[in-house]
């Protein structure tokens, strides 16, 4: 069977006729909770008057004090209470993660490790292994050539070369 379409007028229609219900729930929710606010209120927090002797002052403030403790006492078990449940919540979604076998792997982050730790890491704290990169090369002696021993100092041989006469004696050397 083909289903009809509905107009878009009609679909815009009932989208305002929902919308408005909408509002009116929300508004009669919004009234009744700022009701019960007010009877909690009336009923737990009576209107204070105000003594007018010192004593009747000592003793309104103790019993403000003593109601103060209560509300904290009850504050603090509904807070621990929270902690306990979230807790409970976050290993419910582990558990159920791992039941589903869909596991979101954190972001790693880059650590800055040496060799050695790196190896000891991975092989365990009994392998003691230390990792000299310079042991393993080959130790090579600088070698003077023989033209260099000859030679000597480098500022004669440009003395020798400077000016005309200089790149004469040039010339002929290489050429020969």
């Amino acid at each position: 069977m083909a289903e009809k379409k509905m107009s878009l007028s009609r679909k815009n229609h009932l989208k305002s006729l929902l919308l408005q219900i909408g509002k009116t729930i929300l508004e009669e929710e919004a009234r009744e909770a700022e009701k019960e606010k007010m009877e909690y209120i009336e009923q737990n927090c009576p209107s204070i008057s105000i003594p007018g002797s010192m004593q009747e002052l000592q003793d309104l403030c103790r019993q403000l004090h003593k109601q103060i403790d209560l509300v904290d006492e009850e504050r603090y078990d509904m807070e621990i209470k929270v902690k306990k449940s979230t807790k409970e919540i976050d290993d419910l979604k582990v558990k159920v993660q791992d039941l589903n076998g869909r596991f979101k792997k954190p972001a790693l982050k880059r650590v800055r490790m040496s060799a050695d730790a790196m190896l000891a890491a991975l092989l365990g704290s009994k392998h003691k292994v230390s990792l000299d990169l310079r042991a393993n090369l080959k130790q090579v002696k600088k070698e003077m050539k023989e033209e260099e021993k000859q030679t000597g100092d480098w500022r004669k041989k440009i003395e020798d070369k400077a000016g005309i006469d200089g790149r004469k004696k040039m010339f002929e050397t290489e050429a020969c």
